[in-house]
C-alpha cells in the first residue's frame, strides 16, 4: 500500500479501499491461518500479513478484488470467501490516510498457496493462539482482526487508529 497523499474530491478526502484474504485451516493445535512475510513494499515490510491482500482497484468490487488478489500473489483460486469484518481505520486522523479494509476468510480453494510475487519473504501456516511466536511483528490492524477471530468477538464493523 501506498503511503503517499490521497487526492481530494470536490474538497472532501478519498478512502483508499482494500481487500485482505486470510486461508484458515484446521491444523494439529487448533485453527491456523496463512500469513506472508512483507518485503520491499515500503509499508510494514518485516511484518506478517494476510497471506494475500490489496487495493481495490477502480470498477472493482471488494470481493473481485479479494480473489483476484488472491490468485495474483499466492496462486490460489476459486475461493469460498466469508465475510469477516470492514475496518475503517486512520493514522493520526489525517483525512490523506483514512482506509477501508474489508477482511474474508476463506477455508475451501484450488491450488497449492506459494509465493507469486517479490513482495513478500516468506509464506507459513501459524496457529491463530501461536502469533507471537513468530519470527515478527503482525501488521497491528491485522492482528487486532485475527485476535477477534481467534476469540470469536468479531463485529462486521471495526476500527482502528481512532
Amino acid at each position: 500500500m501506498s503511503d503517499g497523499p490521497v487526492p481530494e474530491v470536490g474538497g472532501r478526502f478519498v478512502v483508499v479501499p482494500a481487500s485482505y484474504v486470510f486461508l484458515l485451516r484446521d491444523g494439529v493445535s487448533g485453527l491456523e491461518v496463512l500469513l506472508q512475510l512483507r518485503q520491499d513494499t515500503g509499508f510494514m515490510d518485516g511484518h506478517w500479513a494476510a497471506g494475500a491482500a490489496g487495493h481495490v482497484e477502480r470498477g472493482e468490487s471488494a470481493v473481485d478484488a479479494a480473489h483476484r488478489e488472491a490468485a495474483e500473489e499466492i496462486g490460489v483460486r476459486d475461493l469460498v470467501l466469508e465475510f469477516l469484518t470492514t475496518m475503517q481505520r486512520t493514522r493520526g486522523g489525517e483525512p490523506i490516510d483514512e482506509r477501508v479494509d474489508f477482511f474474508f476468510a476463506a477455508r475451501t480453494w484450488s491450488g497449492e498457496p506459494a509465493l507469486q510475487e517479490g513482495k513478500a519473504a516468506d509464506l507459513r501456516w501459524c496457529p491463530l493462539d501461536a502469533l507471537d511466536s513468530l519470527p515478527g511483528p503482525v501488521v497491528p490492524h491485522e492482528r487486532v482482526v485475527l485476535e477477534a477471530l481467534r476469540e470469536r468477538t468479531l463485529e462486521p464493523y471495526t476500527t482502528h487508529g481512532f
